[in-house]
Formats: C-alpha cells, sequence, structure tokens
C-alpha cells in the first residue's frame, strides 16, 4: 500500500512539474523565496494591530513567533527521520523532470507547506471575527507550495502532510494563544467589536 502511493506521488509530481518551462522559471523562483511575501505579512500584522490594539497584537506576534520555530523544528525532525530525497536528486527521474533548483536537504515532509498553512491557519482564526474574506488567505500557502513541486523540490505527498501537520501545529497554537488572551486580556480587550471592513 505504501509502496502504491509513493508511485501515485511521483506520478502525480511528474505531470505537475512537467507545465514548467523555462519562461516561468524566474517567477516561480520569486514565489518561493518567503521574503518576497514580506508585503503581504505587513498588510496582516496592520490588521492585526488595528483590530485588536497594540498589546494584544504583541501576544499573537509572539504566538506566531513559536508558532513558526515549533513547525519548522518539527519538520526537520520529521525530513530527518523519514530521508526521502527529494525529486530532484531521484536518479530515477532525472530524465523525467525539470529539478529547476536542487537541495541536499531531505524532502518529507514540506516546510514550505507546514509554515505557511500553520501561519495561514492561525491568521484566520485569529483575523475571521474582523476581515471579511479572511478565506482568502488560503490562497497564499497553496502558491508558495506549488512553487517548490514548479522547482523540483518536493513531491506532492510531502506537501499535502505539510499542510496537515502546519494545521495541527495552528491548532495547538490557537488554543495556547486563547489559553494567554484570556489569562492576561479584560473580556473588553479579548474582544473588541468585530467588524467586516
Amino acid at each position: 500500500m505504501v509502496d502504491y502511493l509513493l508511485h501515485l506521488d511521483r506520478e502525480l509530481f511528474v505531470y505537475l512539474n512537467g507545465f514548467g518551462n523555462e519562461g516561468w522559471d524566474n517567477f516561480w523562483a520569486f514565489i518561493t523565496k518567503q521574503i518576497n511575501w514580506l508585503p503581504m505579512f505587513l498588510l496582516f500584522a496592520y490588521l492585526v494591530f488595528k483590530h485588536l490594539g497594540w498589546r494584544h497584537a504583541v501576544l499573537i506576534l509572539i504566538c506566531m513567533a513559536f508558532l513558526i520555530a515549533f513547525t519548522d523544528q518539527t519538520t526537520n525532525l520529521f525530513k530527518n527521520g523519514f530521508q526521502r530525497l527529494r525529486p530532484g536528486n531521484e536518479p530515477e527521474l532525472a530524465k523525467l523532470i525539470r529539478a529547476v533548483q536542487t537541495r541536499k536537504s531531505f524532502s518529507f515532509i514540506s516546510g514550505h507547506a507546514s509554515n505557511s498553512m500553520a501561519s495561514a491557519m492561525f491568521l484566520y482564526l485569529v483575523l475571521k471575527p474582523y476581515v471579511k474574506y479572511m478565506g482568502f488567505i488560503f490562497i497564499w500557502p497553496l502558491v508558495f507550495a506549488y512553487s517548490r513541486i514548479y522547482l523540483g523540490l518536493h513531491y506532492p505527498g510531502d506537501i499535502l502532510c505539510g499542510y496537515i501537520w502546519g494545521i495541527l501545529t495552528s491548532l495547538l497554537f490557537w488554543q495556547i494563544y486563547k489559553f494567554a488572551r484570556n489569562k492576561y486580556f479584560s473580556q473588553g480587550e479579548q474582544l473588541d467589536n468585530p467588524t467586516n471592513g
């Protein structure tokens, strides 16, 4: 069963990676760098400060910092535990795919997928009472993680499992955040009047 799933994962990777061409390589290389998403991070930081105030926003930013650190480090434990080679390092796939970038680290699970989904889910839970259409935030981890397939760095299974792990870690830190919010903030500070602006 595991071998069959791995086979399907490889086949799907080859199919999705096959959409790439040199004209799009620079675009996806730009998309895959976290620093290039800084304007989006600043926008959401602004929304948190705007709707919840600076003291509450600081708590959220601290929780997010620990969330990302925890998700990132546990993702590395998965990688070193499973030691799955990245697609671009697989000799069997060398003639079938376009490995635009290569890495020496292992593939399973995707850190880009887990970290982006953890951040997106946590921000969604924080801001959905205040910001209309917060669901659009999930476009970010979808596009961000696809860049890893395009560049030849991850299988779809790496990304799917990364998403699942990111959701689980975000829900854990959501509970931690709610505990800290209830302990250190008054009821009025906890829930300002939500707006859909």
